[in-house]
């Protein structure tokens, strides 16, 4: 098929194609993600068959306005309502206990929660408005490779499979949400994302658990990240751990005898001379810049098939930092540079 992309002022032409049963990529703060309405199983079966994604991984329903989660949802608890009106629409996923029968199971991966999302991009939230539906939207990628954070990057990977794209740029988080886990008798998060615990913890005096991101190999996963290879080029990522190890970390580099590819801040560009079998893709200046260019660099590199190794800067695993070395080690296959 062919894959029409349509500009903000077109979100109408958008909307039609996901009342239609149709797939559209859409952009959030956060990444790509790719559109069909949630409450159409034939649909929702098309975007795992897109994707490649196995059928047990679930999906993050977007909605526009939390009347949407409250038809789908049992009650909403105190802290779920306080946690709502801080960080909606933005780059925070709740998981809530679903009234019986509310969502498919192709949409909870048979599950009796489901993960809800208000993103914080007025073009999706005009797509949602205007389809008169909540919409699922897993990131707008080939399962398993880097996520999308442009509109470019959902045609490389999914032109000719899907309707439709909504184009509204480059995404400004680049690493997708904090997946909160609302359902049990503690918070968890699940997948960390820009919202850190600290700033959950800070709105709903409790304390929330943080090592809960991943499952067994006959579990099914509450959230998109916890089971499955994710993030993955097709070059091998090596992390570099620390500064300090940058020197040796390019003199290796330099004796091998295939091209690679060097992820680092300005900073660390600056302070090094790469190898001449080495090309650089700045992160920019710190954490916040890097998390939202991980995926691009990781993308720019799988577009030159002669890249087979990349170099990678690790961060602090804080804050931001802590979704950003989650998307890094699962890109790596938790694989680090050592002397």
């Amino acid at each position: 098929m062919e894959t029409k992309v349509f500009k903000p002022a077109e979100v109408a032409a958008a909307a039609k194609l996901i009342q239609t049963g149709q797939l559209v990529a859409f952009p959030t703060e956060t990444v790509y993600g790719l559109g069909a309405d949630a409450t159409n199983v034939t649909a929702v079966k098309q975007v795992y068959q897109a994707k490649g994604r196995p059928s047990d991984n679930p999906l993050i329903v977007h909605v526009a306005d939390v009347a949407t989660v409250e038809r789908f949802a049992k009650p909403l608890s105190t802290a779920a309502k306080k946690l709502i009106k801080a960080f909606w629409p933005g780059p925070l996923t709740m998981i809530f206990n679903l009234k019986p029968d509310a969502l498919a199971p192709e949409v909870t991966g048979g599950l009796t929660t489901a993960a809800f999302r208000n993103p914080n991009n007025d073009a999706t939230l005009n797509l949602i408005r205007k389809a008169g539906t909540p919409i699922v939207g897993p990131s707008a990628n080939t399962s398993g490779k880097p996520s999308p954070t442009t509109a470019q990057h959902v045609l490389h990977d999914l032109a000719g499979k899907i309707a439709g794209i909504l184009d509204d740029g480059p995404t400004q988080v680049g690493v997708e949400s904090t997946v909160l886990d609302l359902s049990g008798q503690q918070p968890a998060i699940l997948r960390p994302g820009a919202v850190t615990a600290s700033a959950i913890e800070a709105v709903i005096g409790e304390r929330v658990l943080t090592e809960q991101h991943h499952v067994g190999a006959t579990e099914v996963p509450k959230a998109p990240g916890m089971k499955y290879k994710h993030y993955a080029p097709d070059a091998q990522v090596y992390i570099v751990d620390h500064r300090s190890d940058w020197p040796a970390a390019l003199a290796w580099a330099g004796k091998q005898s295939i091209q690679m590819g060097v992820m680092a801040t300005d900073d660390i560009l600056a302070e090094n001379q790469l190898p001449v079998n080495c090309e650089q893709f700045s992160l920019g200046l710190d954490v916040q810049s890097a998390s939202r260019e991980l995926f691009a660099g990781l993308r720019h590199f799988d577009t030159e098939t002669e890249i087979k190794d990349i170099l990678c800067q690790a961060f602090d695993d804080q804050g931001l930092g802590a979704a950003y070395m989650n998307r890094l080690n699962k890109s790596a296959g938790q694989t680090h540079f050592s002397v």
